[in-house]
């Protein structure tokens, strides 16, 4: 039992620490990403391996005998929380099911994360500078100022993405090439 106002480690480290496949695995992903370290990589990991294993559990408990009803929607607050997070597609409908979960891998949430999805949006130049704007406190969410750059970014929020208040930044605009003072 730990101290109750220090938090636990959110993730597990590798088991073997000097895998040269693995090593060069997670240092493409780092790179890919704009991640600080891979410790950011193991929490991503550690998400999807709690979901594998409760759904594991849950076919395991299917196979033998009707569900019981706690299982069941146990199985559907999970399928939700994924498909309103985005982690799962929501256009495949009702293909979209316990199979799907366990094909998730790292790159699934990390393409979810605030840092990928400002980048994406265009609000950035590069992944690295989305993760300073947002550091900084440049970057909000639905209006909100958000200084987390691994904060997993809902569907609906997607599109709430923007700048903070008056915030006095110069992007880049990729299509025109010129220079656009942004304030929203």
């Amino acid at each position: 039992m730990g101290h109750p106002k220090k938090s636990k480690k959110r993730y597990e480290k590798p088991r073997r620490p000097w895998e040269t496949a693995r090593i060069k695995e997670e240092s493409e992903l780092v790179e890919t990403y704009g991640l600080k370290n891979k410790r950011e990589i193991w929490k991503a990991a550690s998400v999807t391996k709690k979901y594998r294993r409760a759904i594991r559990a849950m076919l395991a408990e299917m196979a033998g005998m009707t569900p019981a009803e706690h299982t069941i929607h146990k199985k559907e607050a999970i399928l939700t929380a994924l498909r309103r997070r985005g982690i799962l597609k929501v256009g495949e409908g009702a293909s979209s099911g316990l199979e799907d979960v366990l094909a998730l891998n790292v790159e699934d949430v990390l393409e979810r994360r605030l840092q990928t999805r400002v980048h994406k949006k265009g609000l950035s130049n590069s992944l690295k500078h989305a993760r300073q704007l947002i550091v900084h406190g440049h970057i909000a969410v639905d209006g909100r100022r958000v200084t987390i750059p691994s904060y997993v970014v809902d569907v609906e929020e997607e599109r709430k993405i923007g700048y903070y208040g008056q915030a006095p930044i110069t992007v880049e605009v990729k299509d025109k090439g010129e220079a656009k003072a942004v304030s929203e």
